[in-house]
């Protein structure tokens, strides 16, 4: 059998279009039809929204077949009890839209506690007035059912592939700034690439981003300089003072704290939302996960053991005789160290700086969320929000993937913790 190829003399181009209930076969009795004649397959598409099938099919016949494929795809589907329409392409129809396949595509991902109405037209709209175009649009998440409580339902994600090029790129991107504050939502727009779909390293801030404190100010608190170092490490995240000189200042206020007091307050940290759920996914799917931080080396090391964490790079406090000196060891992991470990991580991994994510909340963290290939501002302050790509601040932690691309259906599918004998 000679494989039919597209030219003006091998036949029409017919789109079919299929509704109806969806049921298991319809695909397979359609598509072997046009096995029977001979048709070529350009184009196919199915999804299904409420147990309703809507399949697309874009067809070439063969020469004098199309009559006899049109006949039998309407019996067939009458026998199915689906409906069938059928629209003839041009040949120039069908090559100005061969043409717009080489344009940009862009991954518009949105998560929030509930997706509404509205969140979804904001964001169709947006891109619309840009000139992209909405390729497909699928659910991340899972189907949300009528009698569960919201409280069980912490989170909606709903992806739309672009295709097209903005006009104003910087404008869309203020843009979806302020439907975000708008609706409590948040939004990542991805350029999509075979980078995208292969990240493999992720590097965290720990405080703040991972715990839902920061440990220097717990170590303060127990010490009794709790507000004057909280002061100054509120002022460190906002960005205005110098990190490494608030750090030397907090730390030389934790002289003589007994070291013991550390594992105490390690095994309370109060991990964020999410995170149990996110470390288990990545690492089922392979990732290197590292902490860099401008915390501690002690509780980058608790929850290294705690989650299976590849690399722990933070500051180290000097301790002689038990007790804390206020000093100490080595140079201060801050902002600029941050983003050269994340660079040498990669390369020791062997993997492309676009392939590697970062995820920070303070201003400290800005150096490396600009270097990674995806760089997440988490529940961040004013400035690292205006200076990232991408924020998560509506959702726990684990909406991270989501922007990775990832399913519920994946991600919480049992058997991927499962190996099964072969």
């Amino acid at each position: 059998m000679n494989t039919p190829y597209i030219n003006n003399q091998a036949g029409k181009i017919i789109l079919a279009n299929i509704y109806g209930e969806d049921k298991p076969g319809v695909t397979a009795q359609l598509t072997q039809i046009l096995a029977n004649h001979s048709a070529y397959i350009l184009d196919i598409g199915q999804s299904d929204i409420h147990n309703n099938l809507a399949l697309g099919i874009l067809f070439q016949t063969t020469e004098g077949e199309s009559g006899h494929i049109l006949k039998d795809l309407l019996f067939k589907s009458y026998e199915l009890g689906v409906t069938i329409r059928f629209k003839p392409i041009s040949d120039k129809e069908y090559m100005d839209w061969v043409g717009l396949q080489g344009k940009n595509r862009y991954i518009i991902t949105i998560v929030a506690r509930k997706i509404t109405a509205e969140m979804i037209a904001g964001i169709a709209m947006a891109s619309a007035e840009q000139g992209l175009n909405i390729d497909d649009i699928k659910r991340l998440t899972g189907r949300i059912s009528l009698n569960t409580e919201a409280s069980k339902t912490p989170m909606a994600s709903v992806e739309f592939s672009m295709r097209g090029t903005p006009r104003d790129k910087d404008a869309l991107q203020a843009k979806f700034v302020s439907l975000s504050q708008e609706y409590n939502l948040d939004i990542s727009f991805q350029r999509e690439s075979m980078y995208r779909r292969t990240r493999r390293l992720i590097c965290f801030d720990m405080d703040s981003t991972l715990i839902q404190t920061e440990v220097i100010d717990e170590l303060a608190i127990a010490n009794g300089v709790g507000d004057q170092v909280k002061e100054i490490t509120e002022r460190a995240m906002r960005g205005e003072i110098d990190f490494t000189e608030s750090f030397r200042e907090r730390v030389a206020l934790l002289k003589g704290l007994d070291v013991s007091v550390m594992q105490g307050i390690a095994e309370r940290l109060p991990l964020t939302e999410g995170l149990e759920r996110l470390m288990k996914t990545l690492k089922t799917v392979g990732f290197k996960i590292a902490i860099l931080s401008g915390g501690f080396k002690f509780f980058g090391n608790y929850l290294k053991q705690k989650f299976g964490i590849d690399y722990v790079y933070a500051n180290e406090l000097e301790v002689e005789n038990g007790k804390l000196t206020g000093r100490y060891v080595g140079d201060v992991v801050d902002g600029r160290r941050k983003a050269e470990l994340l660079r040498l991580i990669a390369q020791v991994e062997g993997v492309h700086l676009m392939q590697t994510v970062a995820v920070g909340d303070g201003a400290n963290d800005l150096p490396m969320l600009s270097l990674a290939g995806l760089g997440i501002a988490f529940h961040a302050k004013p400035r690292v929000k205006e200076n990232a790509k991408q924020t998560l601040s509506n959702v726990g932690i684990d909406g991270i993937l989501y922007f990775l691309g990832y399913k519920d259906s994946i991600i919480d599918d049992e058997t991927l913790n499962t190996p099964k004998a072969l």
